[in-house]
């Protein structure tokens, strides 16, 4: 008797557990608010979303999906319906996208609006009306993922051709080569090493000839300036260039005169001495050839040709 009493305790205990656990179900999936239903249409894959998976509005629960089936208005299209809570701002602008959570790979519903418009949707449960489900992250990545596959296999047919036989050797080559050429760069160092040593010297030396050609530089820059001052000064008003050309001007000016003026009665003169010096040469030419015209006067002209008394040259008398 005491067994069977024991049993019944255990019995009673595990049936009042399992009511309690059930009234625990119910209260923790209990649904007070009211909600509107809407529809979703894909050609998608859906995988990882579920009944009674989560719909959140910019990442807030807003409600759940209630149905995961396909559209018979679009042959070969699944269809999600969701129920959305009444107050959530869905305009015809929202839009949803497929999304997991964590690591459980788990898909919800993330509705999105993007803003170009303000108008509500209007609910209506005997035709819900329907938002656009855009690809998600993971139906972005699948869609790439044979683009990027093909590019591997691409650059893996690549890479196999670049590590062909002659290839390797002629890399091989190549390094050997480089290798040579290290060699000949570390001969060339080491031949190096005395003019590096010498190179503060030389630094010094060079520093002591820049001075130097700065005080040079300067000297020329002073006489420069020197220069250019005097240049100043014989440029001016009133300077000695300009007294020059004031000079100049007069002696053009005279020299014009002289020319217009003097020269002309210079000729004169001249032209009458001339012509004096003829006659005093025909005077000095008959006295030459008569002397005694200076006693006696010049006489009777000679009788020329035809006139009486002409006696041609050579003949008698």
């Amino acid at each position: 008797m005491e067994n069977k009493a024991h049993a019944i305790a255990a019995g009673a205990f595990v049936l009042v557990v399992a009511a309690l656990l059930a009234v625990l179900a119910v209260w923790l999936t209990r649904d007070d608010g009211e909600r509107n239903l809407y529809e979703l249409s894909t050609r998608e894959t859906i995988s990882g979303l579920q009944p009674q998976a989560q719909v959140r509005f910019r990442g807030v629960p807003v409600g759940k999906v209630e149905f995961i089936g396909f559209d018979h208005k679009i042959a070969g299209n699944v269809l999600i319906r969701i129920s959305v809570e009444i107050g959530t701002p869905l305009t015809q602008s929202t839009f949803a996208s497929i999304s997991s959570q964590g690591v459980t790979g788990l898909g919800f519903i993330q509705l999105e609006d993007d803003g170009p418009s303000t108008v509500a949707l209007v609910a209506n449960d005997d035709d819900p009306p329907r938002i656009p489900l855009k690809p998600g992250l993971l139906d972005k990545l699948l869609k790439k993922s044979e683009v990027i596959m093909n590019q591997v296999e691409a650059a893996s047919t690549q890479l196999n051709k670049l590590l062909g036989d002659g290839n390797q050797q002629a890399l091989m080559g190549a390094v050997n080569n480089f290798s040579q050429a290290a060699d000949s760069i570390n001969k060339v160092v080491l031949k190096m090493e005395p003019v590096v040593a010498s190179l503060p010297k030389l630094s010094r030396e060079a520093g002591a000839t820049m001075k130097s050609l700065k005080t040079a530089a300067d000297d020329v820059s002073t006489t420069a300036n020197s220069v250019t001052a005097t240049s100043d000064r014989l440029n001016a008003k009133g300077g000695p260039i300009d007294k020059v050309a004031e000079g100049t001007a007069a002696l053009a000016t005279t020299v014009e005169t002289f020319s217009a003026t003097t020269l002309p009665r210079v000729a004169e003169v001249a032209e009458e001495t001339a012509r004096a010096m003829r006659q005093l040469r025909r005077t000095v030419n008959s006295v030459d050839d008569n002397p005694q015209s200076l006693i006696f006067g010049n006489g009777p002209p000679v009788p020329g040709p035809g006139e009486k008394g002409f006696i041609p040259p050579g003949g008698k008398p």
